[in-house]
């Protein structure tokens, strides 16, 4: 696999300067806790209202909004699944949420885009099964469409960052 299109970061996704963020975010998509508060917060008062319209959003799946007060264009609000042990189809709908941003990202010709780490903070999906789902899901999309041309991972803490890193490293 070539890795040339996806770029590993430890920032905070609030001040990048992409087309794109992916919000972690919450099936309300009114706002919640970390990256998805950071998210609200930064962007200002306009995203919630946007978000309000939006009426929710199905686990697995995800809805764009502008970004407002934010760097980033646009925020492509992803519903990951809490982790209840596996056998809930998890996998499948964490699959399912970065397939779903990436064809918004697509859609919306955003050749930029960051991703946190879906659904492994407070949802507590393992974060090494997290990671290699994310990165196959995006490698899959890229080798087969021109958009986006570029993909970060914001890693929030070391942990995830090690883990991106070994396996962005094969």
């Amino acid at each position: 696999m070539e890795f040339e299109k996806i770029k590993l970061v430890t920032v905070d996704i609030t001040q990048l300067a992409v087309d794109a963020i992916v919000n972690a975010a919450n099936r309300t998509l009114l706002g919640g806790g970390g990256v998805d508060g950071a998210i609200h917060r930064a962007a200002g008062p306009d995203l919630y209202r946007e978000c309000l319209m939006l009426e929710g959003c199905d686990t697995g799946s995800a809805k764009i909004t502008n970004g407002y007060r934010l760097p980033a264009k646009y925020v492509i609000h992803a519903v990951g699944p809490v982790w209840r042990g596996g056998n809930q189809n998890e996998e499948n709908l964490l699959e399912s949420a970065y397939q779903t941003c990436l064809q918004l990202a697509k859609q919306y010709n955003c050749k930029t885009v960051a991703f946190p780490n879906i659904s492994t903070g407070i949802y507590g999906f393992p974060k090494e099964n997290a990671a290699e789902i994310a990165i196959r899901t995006v490698q899959k999309f890229l080798n087969k469409n021109e958009i986006p041309e570029r993909v970060y991972f914001v890693c929030f803490d070391q942990e995830n960052y090690n883990i991106y890193q070994s396996r962005l490293e094969l």
